[in-house]
């Protein structure tokens, strides 16, 4: 009887949608807070600086705009553009090893993994940027016109919350990420990164709850003697493998 093919899987940023997005959130978000606050302060400085070039009022709030503000605006937007448009692109590791060439120190563009990555933190900050920006824009409009009676606290409020937002989808990135590979032959689930191993045999039930295209594994371990046996008593991992897990773990009994 030939021997069974160990079953491979891995749930990333690279693979699934839910992680994706979840890590991208999260990352995107306290990049935007942080890249918000920054940008502010050199905005309000530069309002010192040169000409104003334009002056308007929108809803009884005057805007006034110097030539080095205007200069700020335009490369903070082109930056935008740029990140968008390498984000289109089909061919984004091509156009960002041509980018890095002429940069004085090495930049690897090699990992195609790490790309991503970086992309999806870039587009993340660039959301959360606008969504941010509106609601504090919002605030100060509603606050300096007296358009609300309760002021800005409502803007203000959702603006602050998407930190904790952010941070509870980052733990349900990690949460949702998992790789692995399960050798029946050898009776073994190999978890990797980090670096773990189940034997089966220590395996009493495995019980599967699936939602879209993720699986929840909630392991149940036998007690010999009474002594704890150590391990992740739940795994994330698509449906087929969870079925699998399953099969197997009735089986071993």
């Amino acid at each position: 009887m030939a021997d069974a093919q160990p079953i491979q899987w891995r749930r990333d940023a690279t693979t699934s949608r839910a992680v994706r997005a979840l890590w991208a959130f999260g990352v995107g978000t306290f990049f935007a807070v942080i890249s918000i606050v920054a940008v502010w302060r050199v905005f309000d400085l530069l309002g010192q600086a040169g000409t104003t070039i334009l002056s308007t009022t929108v809803a009884g709030t005057g805007f006034d705009l110097t030539s080095a503000q205007a200069v700020l605006v335009a490369a903070l937007l082109g930056l935008a553009a740029s990140i968008l448009a390498l984000a289109a692109s089909a061919h984004t590791q091509a156009h960002l090893e041509r980018l890095s060439a002429g940069l004085p120190l090495p930049v690897s563009t090699s990992d195609e993994r790490g790309l991503q990555r970086a992309m999806d933190a870039a587009l993340g900050t660039l959301a959360m940027v606008g969504v941010v920006g509106a609601l504090m824009f919002a605030g100060r409009l509603v606050s300096q016109g007296d358009l609300l009676a309760v002021g800005a606290g409502p803007f203000t409020f959702l603006a602050a919350f998407s930190l904790p937002l952010a941070l509870i989808a980052l733990v349900g990135s990690s949460f949702l990420r998992s790789v692995g590979t399960i050798d029946a032959d050898e009776g073994v689930i190999y978890l990797h990164d980090p670096e773990e191993r189940i034997a089966l045999e220590h395996l009493e039930d495995a019980s599967v709850r699936t939602v879209g295209d993720t699986a929840i594994v909630t392991l149940e371990y036998a007690t010999p003697g009474g002594q704890y046996v150590p391990g992740p008593r739940r795994l994330v991992v698509p449906p087929v493998v969870a079925r699998e897990l399953e099969g197997l773990v009735g089986r071993s009994q």
